[in-house]
């Protein structure tokens, strides 16, 4: 009998664990991300649309910037999933490593602006507790960024090269055949 009432109130436990979680987010998580959804829409709204993009359509044209400026100001003013937009601006050789860029992006944006990309951030929440033991969880969200930065311009710059070599070699069969 004492193991049937242990494991009802375990059962039970589990769902209160999480409502109790769920109302965490609700009073916590939710309204951060909903104010600095919209700080960011009356900031683009602020600057301009037209001059917004403009920015981001002079910058595509360097591939330092191209790989890293424009995959974090995606992600920061459109937010995932539609900070892939921003690959209208590109050239089309540049599309599918602006993918890769902006996609990687998306994890390490989180610690310091957890707006781009709120279902990560349960991840980095996961992360960020066990290291709030032993350091400063900023310190952790700015280090996953500037770690970030590094390896999403490698991988753009690797993935613009990739696609070079496949369209090239696509041209010569289409040449040969």
């Amino acid at each position: 009998m004492d193991f049937l009432v242990k494991l009802s109130d375990g059962f039970i436990g589990m769902f209160q664990a999480g409502a109790d979680t769920f109302m965490g987010f609700l009073t916590g998580i939710v309204p951060l991300l909903i104010t600095l959804i919209l700080f960011v829409n009356a900031l683009i709204k602020i600057i301009g649309e037209d001059r917004v993009f403009g920015f981001m359509q002079v910058c595509t044209k360097f591939m330092i910037l191209r790989y890293t400026l424009i995959p974090f100001l995606a992600c920061f003013f459109l937010t995932n999933p539609m900070c892939y937009t921003f690959g209208r601006f590109l050239k089309e050789e540049h599309k599918a490593a602006y993918y890769d860029s902006t996609v990687s992006m998306l994890h390490p944006i989180v610690g310091l602006f957890p707006h781009a990309n709120s279902a990560e951030l349960f991840v980095f929440l996961g992360v960020a507790s066990g290291y709030a033991q032993v350091g400063n969880q900023s310190e952790l969200g700015l280090r996953y960024l500037l770690a970030g930065f590094v390896i999403i311009l490698i991988r753009g710059i690797l993935t613009e090269r990739i696609a070079a070599v496949l369209a090239s070699r696509d041209k010569k069969k289409a040449v040969n055949a």
